[in-house]
């Protein structure tokens, strides 16, 4: 029985090599993983000979000595290898139809329908074959009917209030109220302010500055307007405004009588009346909130010289970067040279432009 000793004393030898090995690896991978801040980042491959190790030892075995990643982390990698192991999805036969339509022609097809209500499916498809686009009725009208748009029967008697304001900007004026506090003898007072703006050429013209807009007020402030020979209120037909009771009927039949009626917007909808809604916002953060007013005299100042710096300095985003009435037309301004700066307000108020030679 001598060599089942000699075996058994050998293998226990090479079992006790084997385990302080194993034991010197986990605890040198221990201190170098104590010293990697973050974490650390694995290829795919890595991935791989670790999930594939790790399900041989099993789960008891990792959590003694994994340290990199958790137990669960490698088994379920290597779950994820079963699952594409088994996974035909790249390989499968894609389905044999007619080829779908270019995302362009699609683009193409739905902006003639809305940008022309009245056209029908055989109206652009004539269109298209135009643009050497050959592309069936049918299909044309499957392309509409997936995109929630109705035959043009239906789409020409649907007119939405942004179509209606584009095609009718140059004969609309939209008008509000906007309020600041003044010092004046009394204390703090609420001051309004009366304004139009054509939705054309975003000229904005001056109502009227008052601490009491009540119905007599409102009607001179009409008068003024219609009757002074403003010659864009000539040309407009319809004035926008909202709910609120300061525009009384009297203000509207004096617009009325000029052949200007009233749109009344609907109740808590000031995105309808954006040109106005905008016009505000840009007085009040540029202007108002940077002054502080004493007497009606000052504000009236800080309103008159805004809408000159309004029109004449400032680049409209809505029309192209452009400023709608500027003192010199584009011919004339300098291309190069010194730039100079212009200033109102002392200074609240700046544009700039190149100086011309001299």
């Amino acid at each position: 029985m001598g060599w089942e000793r000699l075996l058994a004393w050998v293998t226990g030898r090479v079992d006790e090599q084997l385990r302080l090995r194993v034991e010197y690896l986990v605890a040198e991978n221990r201190i170098l993983r104590g010293q990697v801040d973050g974490r650390l980042r694995l290829t795919d491959d890595e991935r791989i000979t670790l999930a594939t190790i790790g399900k041989k030892m099993g789960k008891a075995a990792l959590e003694q000595i994994a340290s990199i990643v958790t137990p669960e982390t490698i088994l379920a990698w290597h779950r994820k290898l079963v699952a594409a192991k088994f996974d035909t999805s790249k390989t499968r036969a894609k389905p044999i139809g007619r080829p779908p339509i270019d995302p362009a022609i699609v683009e193409l097809i739905l902006r003639m329908a809305t940008e022309s209500p009245t056209w029908g499916y055989r109206r652009i498809t004539g269109e298209l074959a135009k643009l050497d686009i050959q592309i069936s009725h049918q299909t044309v009208k499957n392309t509409l009917e997936s995109h929630g748009l109705d035959p043009a029967p239906q789409r020409k008697s649907k007119t939405s209030w942004a179509d209606f304001i584009k095609s009718h900007t140059d004969t609309m004026l939209a008008t509000d109220f906007l309020t600041t506090e003044v010092w004046t003898a009394f204390g703090l007072v609420t001051f309004y302010i009366l304004f139009f703006i054509h939705h054309g050429t975003r000229k904005v013209y001056l109502g009227g500055i008052t601490t009491n807009p009540n119905d007599g007020w409102m009607r001179q402030a009409a008068r003024n307007l219609t009757t002074n020979g403003c010659g864009i209120f000539d040309r407009c037909r319809y004035l926008i405004r909202d709910r609120d009771t300061k525009f009384t009927s009297g203000f509207d039949m004096i617009f009325q009588s000029v052949g200007i009626e009233a749109v009344k917007l609907p109740a808590r909808s000031p995105n309808l009346n954006s040109f106005a809604e905008r016009f505000v916002l840009s007085i009040k953060t540029e202007c108002f909130d940077r002054m502080i007013f004493f007497g009606e005299a000052s504000l009236r100042h800080a309103v008159e010289q805004y809408l000159l710096h309004y029109h004449e300095d400032r680049p409209h985003q809505g029309i192209g970067n452009e400023v709608p009435f500027p003192e010199q037309p584009a011919s004339n301004r300098a291309r190069d040279g010194p730039i100079g700066c212009d200033e109102r307000l002392g200074g609240l108020l700046r544009s700039y432009h190149h100086k011309k030679a001299a």
